[in-house]
This record gives C-alpha cells, structure tokens and sequence, in this order.
C-alpha cells in the first residue's frame, strides 16, 4: 500500500502528505477534524483534555512529574496557555502539518533515496515541531484576553440560568449544555452530582460553579423548582 502511495507516478500532494514525517501531521489532523465535527454536533466535550496549565507550576520542585504534567510544562513555555487545550493543539498540529508538507516537497527531491529521506525527516519533524509551537504561541497571545473576557462575563449571569443538555449525556465525568443568551447562545461544561445522569434534550439549573475544573454543577428542572 505504501509503495503506492510513494510512487513517482503518484500525485505530487498525496505523495507529500503521506511520505515521513509529514504523515504524523496528516494523521493528527484528521484527528483534530474528527475531534472537531464531533464536538461541533455534541458527541464530544469541547475540552475533553483537561490540563489546567495556567495553574501549572514551573518552578521545578518535584524533579518526577506525570506524563500530563510534562505536556503542561511544555505547552505553558511555549505560550500556549491561556485558550483551550484543543485549540493549542489543533493549531500546533496544522502549522506543523503545512511546514512539513513544503519542507519534504521541496527538500526531498534533493535526497537520493527513501532511507536517507526517512534519516532526514527525522529533523524535520523536529524542527517543524518547535517552530509550530513557537508560532502558535504567538498566535494565541491575542487570543487570551478574548476566552478570559468570555469566562468572566459567563460566570456573571449564567447561575441559576435554564441550559439544555447538548451531548448525548451528561454525568460526573462527561457533558455539555447550551445556554441562550439573546445571541448565538453559550456552551457551557457541565457535570451533575451523585448519580444523577441526563440525557440530549433535557433541561437542566446551573448552581455551581467550579473553578479548578471550570465547569458548572447541575440539577434537573423540577428538583431546582422544587416539584
């Protein structure tokens, strides 16, 4: 199959993006287009990777940190806080994919054979990797005031507001729920307590909100009515 793809005789676009290293990107992005379309139409909760990196500790103290806690630490150097996770990434990843697509188009040529090809498509996706990042990091500088700004007039007025469940469910570790507000309405992550589950459709109060996390804690209708 991948003889195939890399054949000379093969489209100059499909080969480019199918050949290393610009096939991590290629995969990654349509995961972040996968992950988007999902989220887009509820099925997935738009911060599905919960790494609080502004909160995040740089200074060093403990010298064994988790594999999350390293991710955090090199996204908050890069800049990269600040928005949701999945917007860094998805940035990162389509720079990084548009970088190594016109770095093997116009590079590879140059190189006989597919093993030297491979040898320098290791630094390639090194590097492409870090200036992605460095831009993407510039890029989401403006960006931050603009989430900050929302979050801060959300949490104003959005308590013991009516929102309707927009995921297929909502629990304690899952769920989403859209709020209108005179616009193009809010889409808030939310989460129930003790056992309570809900469903696409329902309607449910927002009490609570929790910072650490930022979601908001929920209840149904009727019990915050008191029926």
């Amino acid at each position: 199959m991948f003889a195939v793809l890399l054949s000379d005789g093969m489209d100059p676009f499909y080969q480019n993006i199918s050949s290393f290293p610009t096939l991590i990107y290629t995969v990654l992005l349509v995961v972040c287009v996968i992950y988007w379309a999902g989220a887009v139409l509820g099925f997935i909760d738009l911060d599905i990777i919960d790494l609080d990196l502004d909160s995040f500790d740089t200074s060093g103290g403990d010298s064994t940190h988790a594999t999350p806690d390293v991710l955090a630490g090199l996204m908050l150097r890069f800049g990269l806080n600040g928005v949701p996770v999945t917007v860094s990434i998805s940035i990162v990843v389509l720079i990084g994919w548009l970088l190594c697509y016109y770095a093997v188009h116009f590079l590879f040529p140059l190189v006989p054979g597919r093993f030297l090809e491979f040898m320098v498509g290791i630094p390639v996706f090194l590097g492409s990797l870090y200036i992605s990042a460095r831009i993407a990091g510039v890029l989401i500088r403006p960006l931050r005031p603009l989430f900050q700004k929302a979050t801060q007039e959300t949490l104003k007025h959005v308590l013991g507001q009516t929102a309707v469940v927009r995921t297929s469910r909502v629990d304690n570790d899952f769920g989403e729920a859209t709020l209108e507000d005179g616009g193009a309405g809010l889409i808030l992550k939310v989460r129930t307590t003790g056992d309570d589950r809900f469903t696409k459709g329902d309607r449910v109060e927002l009490y609570e909100h929790l910072d650490e996390q930022n979601v908001y804690r929920v209840i149904s209708e009727e019990e915050f009515l008191g029926r």
